[in-house]
């Protein structure tokens, strides 16, 4: 017997990537993955209830033969009581057998999403599907005067260098990482870094995800080489945010004082910026921040790399409670962490940046990525990286997904909240973090000569 399904349910249809006006939003409570699971919960659950029916069809089958049996009547008797019986047994195998084919349309359902899911993403891998988004991107790009992230990605996949498979290559032979380092770009090793306090003071906080981008923003204009710990009271309970900047450029002078120069980068994606994550612990430490202590993580372009590294780090997670972590045009695909940490991810269609590890990053309960594709505008001093890069305009998003009904956003930005409260009054302290001089056999050797030359003279 067939099962009546419900109008309109015959087809089971998943949504994909939401909208909301200039927001497309992967992962979080709506995402597809998210569905999937709980899909596939659903079908588990529909499976015992037809387990424990078939149990009582069994039951009832058993009555019906003692029946008979006591009252030497076939089972096809049309005595009022046996019909009785036999009916029920026969209504209830039927709605068995609809549970079960419901359960079975479910799991069909998963599987073909998941597998449809899977080439979706072996084509974006391997740019099967360049002409589909070719004349769309070359649009962006030409507005925004830089590469899309797209494009990006694309470029990075056909070199072969997705950070996903080059963190496992790293894992596997980490030698061969610091050969190449120490071979082809020597400062740009990662060296010890000390903390000294600059200032402490109160800031109005303003806990949204804008807000705390505009931190990023000041703590960039404190000079070079900051970073920003404040202390919020959440009724009593003491959460730290962690501010990060973004690239701090240094051209030719790269690798030397400034630990968010051009060299930052390289130790943020070859070396899960394990001497940034030591000295953000101190900073940590020093503003007071107590073991088991709640922190959030935010960070701009490379600094959105460092708050995920640091909240990936076991030394981190032994000392503090991560909570949440804020990115804004960061490549963070290839950075993995705890299921009970919530990220957001912000990442501009025009902006290259977070293109720049080659993959997408993961669509799970706890990653929201959100991709935006506002109007462009020059704002000064911005731009250096293409419009699509610039702080304003990822805090300009940030207020839209702070608007936004999206359940993925309306569950992100709650769970930010519920870690920070409503802001205020906080305490923010800032410090200043050095790079340690590199090594005399990291300079040149002819450099060393002219030196001594210059000297005799």
């Amino acid at each position: 017997m067939t099962a009546d399904f419900p109008p309109g349910s015959e087809s089971i249809r998943l949504t994909h990537s939401s909208r909301d006006g200039d927001l497309t939003v992967r992962g979080g409570v709506g995402g597809i993955s998210v569905q999937l699971e709980e899909l596939g919960t659903g079908a588990r659950r529909i499976d015992d209830l037809a387990g424990d029916l078939l149990k009582a069809e069994t039951e009832i089958g058993r009555v019906l033969d003692d029946l008979c049996l006591l009252d030497h009547q076939p089972p096809w008797s049309n005595a009022q009581h046996v019909v009785a019986v036999r009916e029920s047994h026969t209504q209830l195998r039927a709605v068995r057998t609809g549970m079960q084919e419901i359960a079975a349309s479910v799991r069909a359902c998963i599987r073909d999403y998941s597998e449809a899911e899977h080439w979706a993403a072996e084509g974006r891998r391997v740019g099967i599907n360049w002409s589909r988004d070719a004349v769309p991107s070359l649009e962006v790009m030409t507005k925004a005067g830089a590469v899309d992230r797209w494009t990006m990605e694309s470029i990075i996949v056909g070199l072969g260098l997705r950070a996903p498979e080059m963190q496992e290559v790293i894992d596997k032979a980490p030698y061969a990482r610091d050969l190449g380092m120490k071979l082809f770009a020597g400062n740009a090793v990662p060296r010890p870094i000390s903390v000294r306090q600059e200032e402490s003071l109160q800031v109005d906080l303003d806990t949204s995800p804008a807000g705390l981008l505009e931190q990023v923003r000041l703590i960039d204009a404190r000079g070079p080489g900051c970073v920003e710990v404040i202390e919020v009271d959440n009724g009593g309970q003491k959460t730290f945010v962690v501010v990060l900047p973004g690239t701090q450029a240094a051209g030719k002078n790269a690798g030397r004082s400034n630990p968010f120069d051009e060299a930052g980068i390289a130790e943020g994606m070859l070396y899960d910026s394990e001497q940034i994550n030591a000295a953000v612990l101190q900073a940590l430490a020093a503003a007071g921040a107590e073991k088991g202590a709640p922190v959030v993580a935010v960070g701009y372009s490379q600094g959105g790399i460092h708050a995920m590294n640091f909240a990936s780090d076991p030394r981190v997670g032994q000392e503090y409670d991560v909570k949440y972590v804020l990115t804004a045009g960061s490549p963070v695909a290839g950075i993995s962490v705890d299921a009970q940490i919530s990220t957001l991810h912000l990442e501009h269609q025009a902006d290259w940046v977070p293109g720049a590890d080659g993959a997408a990053n993961p669509e799970t309960r706890n990653r929201v990525t959100v991709s935006i594709n506002t109007p462009l505008r020059e704002v000064e001093g911005e731009g250096a990286l293409g419009l699509g890069h610039g702080l304003t305009g990822y805090q300009e998003s940030a207020r839209l997904v702070t608007a936004s009904s999206d359940p993925s956003l309306v569950q992100s930005t709650a769970a930010l909240g519920g870690v920070l409260g409503a802001g205020g009054v906080a305490t923010a302290t800032r410090y200043s973090l050095t790079r340690a001089k590199a090594p005399t056999a990291l300079v040149p050797r002819d450099a060393r000569t002219q030196e001594l030359h210059r000297g005799g003279r």
